[in-house]
């Protein structure tokens, strides 16, 4: 996967940052996607494009557990969130909507916004094609990536039966 990082590096961005509260009353990706990050970044949507990266600090996505979220930032265009650390639920509830939420110690302070990115999931290495430099982490479990596969956990179970 290749795309471009934008950066967040600021620890505890939570769930009502990523998709404020007054725009939780749809399921749409499309339509919460325009809404997505816009009390952090107001230029966030413009911004984004399908593929690129979200790079952020310490628990990302603490707070409420909303699903949304993750629809918001997959509505984006956003092919996976690298950050230091996630809150719990929010990277269960990433992994349960096959989306990736990739753990990476000293992330956010190894991209800049911009860089160019390529991430080798099976091999647990980030490249940051324009710094030239590879990061490793943990290479995303083998369920996790049959989750993603089949376009969440409910796809999973049911292509199981």
């Amino acid at each position: 996967m290749k795309g471009y990082a934008h950066i967040y590096p600021r620890a505890h961005i939570n769930t009502d940052e990523i998709i404020p509260a007054r725009y939780l009353n749809t399921d749409d990706e499309a339509e919460l996607a325009m809404h997505a990050m816009e009390d952090l970044d107001p230029e966030f949507v413009r911004k984004v494009k399908p593929g690129d990266f979200i790079v952020a600090g310490d628990d990302f996505g603490c707070g409420s557990s909303r699903e949304h979220a993750i629809w918001a930032l997959r509505g984006a265009g956003i092919k996976a969130v690298l950050a230091n650390t996630f809150a719990r639920i929010f990277f269960r509830n990433a992994v349960n909507n096959g989306f990736l939420a990739i753990e990476c110690k000293g992330i956010a302070d190894r991209v800049s916004d911009g860089d160019e990115l390529e991430i080798q999931l099976k091999e647990g290495v980030i490249r940051n094609r324009t710094r030239n430099e590879e990061v490793a982490f943990t290479p995303i479990a083998d369920f996790a990536l049959g989750i993603r596969e089949a376009g969440g956990l409910l796809e999973y179970i049911k292509e199981r039966r």
